[in-house]
């Protein structure tokens, strides 16, 4: 997508800020681009030859973009030398905090994950203990990408993240070892640690790389182990006044037989959408699919966000790494995680593709509860779109979100675009990596344009 033309137009600014506006609109294009000739920068961004060319002898020498090669196979000489980022100018990483388990990810200035690590944890051992094995797994990561340092971190995490403070909230479901690592990361590696409610995160995901690119304003529904919700109006990510946006868990509603309390979400919205009701309700229409349709585990959190990344399948105490030649994360093949037990069970109904029978009725009453939510949030948001994300969102697929989007129209007057999430499971390493990003580029490529790094 092509940054706005009139990004450096209209402004009365010095020589030094348009320069930087200048450099960073270059900088934005090669990104989105891919490697240009200064040909091609000139016509891309309405500038003159002559600034073309000193934008880019500042970038090389600031390091930032270098020749990468020529635009044809016939061409020589400078009008034909191909300009590119240099990815390795930075390295970022990205963290996905569950309860059982830990996600490194780390990538180049670009965004391209080079090398990930999962181990999995302890939930009821020491938090110094928890707090060493996530520090060392992240040094594995850097290690596998060939990383000397990180330049920026980002941080997914289940709870709410104080906006005043960047720090988690205190609230009971907020894992200890959680909140050490985080303040361990920024005292020992003394660069930006950004720390952001792992929702929050699969939203932004979803939004570069999922099924909201073509939108603006969305909410992302996420159904996991828990439920919760991020809300993204006008291109912005919005948290509340506490943090606590998207706390859909809470959200009273008919049919649980009780009421949330200001301690716990159940009788809420969580009462009817979280993997355990759901796997109830699956029950209740004959539904079965083993040791893998059971309770929520012990621990686990119950609102604001599902898991989406437990631990891989079979990894031991040293876990699972993952070295990754660059690509779009598309293009990765995604192990498998331990989700949320209703998963399979939801796959399974979409699967079976039964019109009349158990299968579809539980499709049915699994999308009526899910409308209640969505009928909320439309009728103080009226977002248009409403992302149903986490395993079971994506795991549903168009099947169920198509059925919400039915009973969405009986209970709502406003027009809402219902889809199933694309990016899965791991949209909140995706995310994460995406925030990292965006803090060192900010950082890299000048101050010209809206900063989102957040709490460094």
């Amino acid at each position: 997508m092509h940054p706005p033309r009139a990004a450096a137009t209209g402004r009365t600014a010095s020589p030094a800020t348009a320069r930087q506006i200048n450099d960073r609109l270059a900088l934005q294009l090669l990104q989105s681009e891919g490697p240009l000739t200064a040909g091609q920068l000139k016509t891309l961004t309405g500038l003159s030859r002559p600034t073309v060319a000193d934008l880019v002898e500042r970038l090389q020498e600031a390091g930032l973009i270098a020749v990468v090669g020529e635009s044809g196979a016939q061409r020589r000489g400078p009008n034909a030398r191909l300009y590119g980022i240099v990815a390795d100018r930075a390295h970022l990483v990205g963290l996905d905090l569950r309860t059982h388990s830990i996600t490194v990810a780390v990538a180049d200035l670009l965004g391209r994950v080079r090398a990930e690590h999962t181990v999995p944890m302890n939930p009821d051992g020491a938090a110094d203990t928890a707090v060493a094995t996530a520090l060392a797994a992240v040094d594995k990561a850097l290690a596998a990408a060939g990383a000397p340092a990180p330049h920026t971190i980002a941080v997914g995490a289940p709870g709410l993240v104080d906006p005043a403070t960047g720090r988690l909230g205190s609230t009971d479901w907020i894992t200890s070892w959680h909140v050490g690592l985080v303040s361990a990361l920024r005292a020992r590696t003394g660069v930006p640690v950004l720390l952001e409610n792992e929702v929050n995160l699969a939203a932004i995901a979803e939004q570069r790389d999922g099924a909201a690119r073509d939108r603006d304003t969305f909410v992302l529904l996420w159904l996991g182990h828990g439920t919760g919700a991020a809300v993204v109006l006008d291109g912005t990510l919005r948290r509340g006044a506490s943090g606590g946006t998207g706390e859909i868990g809470f959200l009273p509603v008919p049919g649980t037989g009780a009421l949330p309390s200001a301690s716990g979400c159940d009788g809420g919205f969580h009462s009817l959408a979280g993997s355990a009701a759901i796997c109830a309700l699956g029950a209740e229409h004959g539904l079965s699919f083993g040791d893998a349709v059971g309770p929520r585990r012990a621990n686990e959190r119950p609102s604001g966000g599902g898991s989406p990344t437990e631990a891989v399948g079979g990894a031991s105490d040293e876990g699972v790494t993952r070295a990754l030649a660059p690509a779009p994360a598309e293009a990765r093949t995604e192990a498998r995680t331990d989700g949320p037990p209703a998963e399979p069970l939801v796959r399974a109904a979409v699967a079976a593709g039964d019109t009349g029978g158990a299968g579809a009725a539980f499709l049915d009453a699994l999308a009526a509860r899910i409308a209640l939510g969505v009928a909320a949030v439309c009728a103080v948001l009226d977002p248009g779109c409403v992302v149903l994300g986490g395993e079971i969102g994506c795991g549903g697929g168009a099947e169920l979100a198509d059925r919400v989007t039915g009973h969405l129209a009986r209970l709502s007057p406003l027009r809402t675009d219902v889809r199933a999430g694309s990016v899965g499971g791991r949209a909140v390493l995706r995310g994460a990596v995406l925030a990292a990003r965006d803090a060192a580029q900010n950082e890299l490529f000048g101050a010209a344009g809206p900063a989102t790094s957040r709490h460094p």
